[in-house]
């Protein structure tokens, strides 16, 4: 198993979280005419505080503590527009953290690689 410092765990979890946060996303979309509705939202700043790799660091100081799942107030109504927005922000985060796991598996398959030479 992997550990907590491993970067591939690390990434695993950003695309955890980056799917939930697409659920919330839609979530707030497909009940944006129900009444009494609270907005959610999936908080990264805790996550992010617990990083260590310098990209992962630099993006937490813009960002922020760990992901939870936030009810925001219910007075927030839900904007179409924002949720829309929103989706395509974790839809660029979400390529970039494939993109991290790929590259982490790629470099697995290097090692293993050169280790049967």
């Amino acid at each position: 198993m992997i550990g907590n410092s491993h970067p591939m765990d690390s990434a695993l979890r950003a695309l955890d979280l980056i799917g939930e946060r697409q659920k919330a996303l839609a979530c707030n979309l497909a009940n944006m005419d129900t009444p009494n509705y609270r907005r959610k939202d999936i908080s990264f700043t805790q996550y992010l505080a617990g990083v260590t790799n310098p990209l992962e660091t630099k993006l937490a100081a813009k960002m922020g503590p760990s992901p939870v799942a936030v009810e925001t107030s219910m007075y927030d109504k839900v904007d179409p527009a924002t949720e829309l927005s929103e989706m395509q922000k974790n839809s660029v985060m979400y390529t970039v953290a494939a993109r991290r796991m790929t590259s982490l598996i790629t470099e697995m398959k290097t090692v293993i690689n050169m280790g049967n030479s």
